[in-house]
């Protein structure tokens, strides 16, 4: 995991990061990090299948999410990067600093990483959107991929992406993972496993399945096709600190017990 992130392979970071092919050199001279089957490791399967689209239909990542994604969807303000006639609209990300156990601001709007558009589509993350766009996508998945009378992804696709894959060995060490990494989620562990490419979850003492966003820390997004409901938690701080996985958590706890039915 150590030579990721020397390398400079984590797009949804502060760090520069290279572009696609550069990107793909770098990670190809990595060693497998398991044997196939044998680990799940989170984020960075994604940024390669990111790369692979780009490839294959000949478009950037970018232009392919918003042909086949965010036009049909109405998801006007999701991109990359922020244009600087809506720069100002987004709002600084804060963690704690280490050295003098303040809170710093380490993501910005205006001259941020954000507000040119990347060198790499990061198919793990590094979108900017908002509240009303999300909800549109999520919306879609618990219509089964319709939108309105459109189709958008197809029903099996949207059952691959939320039925859990993980075995019960994956599940196991992705547990021991979550709970000894500080930044994932202070001990709280992860509920539910992970299906293509989203996380299958249970959330608080419902134990209620879920469909919940990959992708930045900053936030929490559910869509329940059980309960008809989607859910988005906005906030301005990482998950870098524990208040930040608390609330996530307390969040869908509560609602879930507001929830009549």
């Amino acid at each position: 995991m150590n030579g990721i992130f020397e390398q400079g392979l984590t797009p949804n970071l502060p760090e520069p990061t290279p572009e696609p092919d550069e990107w793909m050199r770098r990670l190809g001279a990595l060693p497998l990090m398991h044997h196939p089957g044998e680990r799940w490791q989170y984020h960075i399967s994604n940024d390669l299948l990111g790369v692979l689209v780009a490839r294959v239909t000949g478009q950037t990542f970018e232009t392919f999410l918003r042909e086949r994604i965010f036009e049909p969807l109405g998801m006007k303000e999701t991109s990359f990067h922020v244009s600087a006639d809506k720069i100002d609209r987004l709002p600084p990300l804060y963690a704690p600093d280490p050295q003098t156990w303040g809170v710093s601001c380490v993501g910005r709007g205006q001259g941020g990483r954000h507000s040119q558009p990347p060198a790499f589509h990061g198919g793990g993350g590094g979108l900017c959107s908002t509240a009303d766009d999300y909800h549109a996508y999520f919306q879609m998945l618990l219509n089964h991929g319709m939108h309105g009378a459109k189709r958008i992804l197809s029903r099996s696709a949207v059952q691959l992406m939320t039925t859990n894959r993980h075995t019960p060995e994956q599940q196991a060490a992705r547990s021991v993972m979550a709970r000894d990494n500080v930044h994932v989620s202070f001990g709280q562990g992860q509920h539910g496993g992970w299906g293509s490419a989203w996380r299958y979850a249970s959330t608080g003492v419902t134990t209620r399945p879920s469909v919940s966003s990959v992708g930045t820390a900053e936030h929490s997004t559910y869509a329940d096709p059980n309960n008809q409901l989607t859910g988005i938690l906005l906030t301005q701080v990482g998950l870098s600190a524990p208040d930040s996985a608390r609330l996530i958590h307390d969040f869908w706890t509560t609602i879930y017990q507001a929830n009549e039915d």
